[in-house]
């Protein structure tokens, strides 16, 4: 008789899940079709923000509850461990030439190790450009509806999430429907690609009500004051102060009270040109953040080496042994956002920064060579730094 309890009580509690996920996806579903059949003017402004505020809640929603029930996301998890100095992710259909691409790039000096879980596999390679070890991931074709907790997808854009770099790799024959699924995916998730953060400060307070004030050169875009207390209410906020220091659309408000969105570039790889006439390659190539490939014949490949460079945004800082020439082979690696000496030296190990005395730097960023400098000064690319010790 227990047994029988618990296996229907077990079946019950799924049950209710299940219809629980179902509710949201209809809701979900109800209000995209009231959005695509609103027309978009300055009546339907206030209506439209409210409704993409609604959407985003019960997609957050919904992502939050397919984590719980496989229990935080944990166990069966999907994750290759990090290795170089920055990682990059492909991703896109199955079957658009990924995995020629990744061994092309990668070449012989792949180590190529499998992880595979069920019907996924996330094969990593790494390869060495201008002196830093990217990790390259080849991740799994992503399925429509993986925001929406269908398939594996959820544990993919997981892997996505970690990357400095995605790459969506397109087929040149049918790139536009592809490419617009993919963004929906991503969107949904909340990775938002060639966006800058919006620079929105959004504080909640005891009392006051929503007080709203937009910088000098900057305007709200497709909505008003009202429009940004509707949105701030339906996330049962009343007391707030939102300032704008950006031009600002509702959607950029909704991700900056929602939080939790991952701002990542991206570069379109437009691979198998080979198989269209020139003049197509010519309108595809004036897209912005493309890039043409053929991963078969191996065409373009420096250039989107070059182009993924560019767009990871990183510096080379090298290093300078005492009365020895500066080592040129192994570059430390850095993000470009000023950096300075001390991060420099957090990199190379922990406890430097408490024998530090100070460092003579040679490049760019020093007036004269060298120049003695202290741990606040910015280095820029391919500087040579000598770090010198307290006795």
């Amino acid at each position: 008789g227990s047994r029988y309890f618990v296996e229907c009580w077990g079946r019950d509690a799924w049950h209710h899940r299940w219809a629980a996920a179902m509710s949201i996806l209809e809701k979900i579903s109800e209000i995209e079709g009231e959005m695509a059949r609103t027309q978009k003017n300055k009546a339907t402004n206030a209506h439209l923000g409210l409704l993409k505020a609604k959407l985003s809640k019960l997609r957050a929603q919904l992502i939050s509850d397919q984590t719980a029930k496989s229990g935080g996301g944990g166990g069966e998890g999907f994750d290759v461990a990090k290795t170089g100095d920055s990682r990059i992710g492909l991703i896109g259909f199955p079957s658009v030439g990924k995995s020629t691409l990744l061994s092309k790039l990668t070449g012989t000096q792949s180590e190529v190790a499998a992880y595979e879980f069920t019907t996924l596999t996330c094969i990593p390679g790494v390869f060495k450009y201008k002196g830093a070890k990217i990790q390259l991931l080849d991740l799994p074709g992503i399925i429509e509806g993986a925001k929406d907790g269908k398939g594996r997808g959820r544990q993919v854009i997981g892997v996505a999430l970690t990357c400095t770099l995605l790459m969506i790799v397109l087929d040149a024959m049918k790139p536009l429907t592809h490419k617009k699924k993919i963004e929906k995916e991503l969107y949904g998730f909340g990775i938002r690609l060639n966006k800058e953060r919006p620079q929105i400060n959004f504080a909640k307070k005891e009392r006051g009500g929503v007080n709203i004030t937009v910088a000098p050169g900057c305007k709200l875009v497709g909505m008003d004051n009202e429009i940004v207390a509707n949105i701030c209410r339906e996330y049962k906020v009343a007391n707030c102060s939102v300032s704008f220091r950006c031009n600002a659309t509702a959607d950029d408000l909704i991700d900056v009270i929602e939080g939790g969105r991952k701002f990542v570039p991206c570069i379109y790889v437009l691979n198998k040109i080979d198989a269209i006439t020139v003049e197509e390659l010519d309108v595809l190539s004036r897209c912005p953040h493309y890039c043409p490939v053929s991963a078969h014949q191996e065409w373009n490949l420096d250039g989107l080496m070059d182009m993924a460079w560019e767009y990871m945004n990183l510096i080379r800082i090298y290093t300078k042994p005492r009365g020895q020439i500066p080592d040129y082979n192994a570059p430390v690696i850095l993000p470009a956002r000023r950096v300075t000496v001390s991060d420099f030296c957090e990199r190379i190990h922990r406890g430097l920064l408490s024998q530090f005395k100070h460092a003579l730097v040679w490049g760019k960023s020093a007036k004269h060579q060298p120049q003695k400098c202290g741990k606040d000064h910015v280095l820029e690319d391919e500087d040579v730094v000598q770090i010198v010790k307290k006795i």
